[in-house]
């Protein structure tokens, strides 16, 4: 359990953490509340409202500091030196890594800083080259087909279950080497593990996540021992395989890099997927726009990105004591990137509570930045851009049926469902035997 999450239990009590809250905006005129479902609904009002009054805010309910502005996440994101995401002895950062049963061998590149996170990455980033990533295409298109070929008789069916949620869970396990009677398994396991990089988890959630993270580890486990007596062309066989002058993963290591790639290639992806189409639907101008001119999907995907993100924050630990926009900042004390509200911050994006998909300037911070630049943005680019693309093409029409809820996080940022309704494109008549004949003659 990580160290935010037994800090707020302790604070749950309805009295203390009132007393926090006014607290903060007695201070400042604003308070955050990770907790709210109104922020789990919609972040971004409160956002502007941080922005507006305290962009470096003083978070009461931990020892830590919110900040809303570009300027402030891209620094703290890219100074690993004075912002670190190493695991102390008080437990994880908010919202970077998780205790997955309280085994400290098992922290992933989330949780690292160089040398550690420098020699792994660049181990682990053979076995993940761009190249490795587009070859994949093919396969990944082949996914996207056979899901659409499923719901080819349905009018309205939920995305998120038909599409957005298979999708990239399929894409990751047959990367791993899963074997396929183990999907349903396999999929569980990510749904609890994903949870805990949440600040705020229940007592419950927390045995769900440290009984499925165990539960994976044994499965990996055994994954890895069939591996080394029969190396398959799959992730697991070449992460075991990379080597760097004589430096290979430690068992603990490779556990540790399954586990990430499953969660990381799971969630941000079918959140993607899910916030995408929802922006598109609630802006139709800009979804009639993308079927209009198909060459900007890669720059609608950024935008997209942009506009609602998979991930909403990012965690650090101060190093040395310094200041942020005139706020002086303890060392120890913990610093919260807020990368949705960055991405939507007017002084670097103009009109940024409007989807535009043909904007064209900075670049978002939805894969983070600096040395813990996603590593598997390549392919989630690539799983977006083929399912939007095969979308599109497969239905001529795409509507909202209800407002979705999002999922109850405030880290990962997706909606638990997302029903629509279709139609497609009239088939191509098919022509008679006789007017076959007719045409042949002529």
């Amino acid at each position: 359990m990580n160290v935010v999450s037994r800090t707020l239990r302790r604070v749950m009590k309805p009295a203390a953490m009132r007393a926090l809250l006014a607290w903060e905006r007695i201070e400042s005129g604003v308070s955050y509340d990770p907790t709210s479902s109104k922020i789990k609904a919609n972040p971004y009002e409160k956002y502007r409202k941080l922005r507006a009054l305290d962009p470096v805010h003083r978070l009461r309910l931990i020892d830590g500091w919110v900040l809303t502005e570009y300027d402030h996440v891209n620094a703290v994101l890219r100074d690993h030196r004075r912002f670190s995401n190493q695991r102390d002895s008080k437990g994880t950062n908010y919202g970077d890594d998780a205790d997955y049963g309280g085994e400290s061998d098992y922290t992933t590149l989330l949780g690292m800083d160089p040398p550690d996170h420098t020699r792994i990455r660049s181990l682990v980033s053979k076995a993940f080259t761009p190249r490795a990533v587009a070859g994949l295409q093919p396969r990944i298109q082949q996914i996207v087909d056979d899901l659409l070929d499923d719901i080819a008789d349905k009018d309205r069916f939920d995305l998120i279950e038909s599409f957005a949620y298979p999708l990239p869970i399929t894409v990751i396990a047959e990367m791993l080497g899963v074997p396929s009677q183990d999907m349903d398994s396999f999929e569980l396991w990510s749904n609890d593990v994903s949870l805990s990089i949440e600040p705020t988890v229940s007592e419950e959630r927390a045995i769900r996540i440290r009984q499925a993270g165990e539960e994976l580890f044994e499965y990996f486990d055994s994954i890895i021992a069939l591996r080394r007596k029969q190396p398959q062309d799959d992730m697991i066989t070449a992460l075991m395989a990379v080597e760097d002058e004589g430096d290979r993963l430690t068992h603990q290591e490779l556990l540790a890099m399954l586990l990430l790639l499953l969660v990381a290639g799971n969630e941000t992806t079918r959140n993607l997927i899910g916030n995408g189409m929802l922006a598109l639907l609630r802006n139709p101008d800009q979804l009639q726009k993308l079927r209009d001119e198909p060459d900007l999907m890669d720059n609608a995907i950024n935008e997209l990105l942009r506009y609602d993100s998979p991930v909403q924050l990012d965690g650090r630990r101060v190093v040395e004591d310094l200041e942020i926009g005139g706020k002086q900042i303890r060392a120890g004390q913990r610093v919260i990137s807020m990368i949705g509200a960055a991405n939507r911050d007017p002084s670097v994006f103009t009109n940024p509570d409007t989807l535009d998909i043909t904007r064209q300037e900075r670049s978002h911070m939805s894969f983070g930045r600096g040395i813990h630049h996603c590593l598997g943005a390549p392919l989630a680019l690539l799983e977006g851009r083929i399912a939007f693309a095969s979308l599109l093409e497969r239905f001529s029409s795409i509507s909202l049926l209800r407002e979705p809820e999002y999922r109850d996080q405030v880290v990962l940022r997706g909606v638990n469902e997302l029903w629509i309704e279709v139609q497609r494109p009239p088939a191509a008549p098919t022509e008679t035997p006789s007017a076959q004949l007719s045409a042949l003659s002529r």
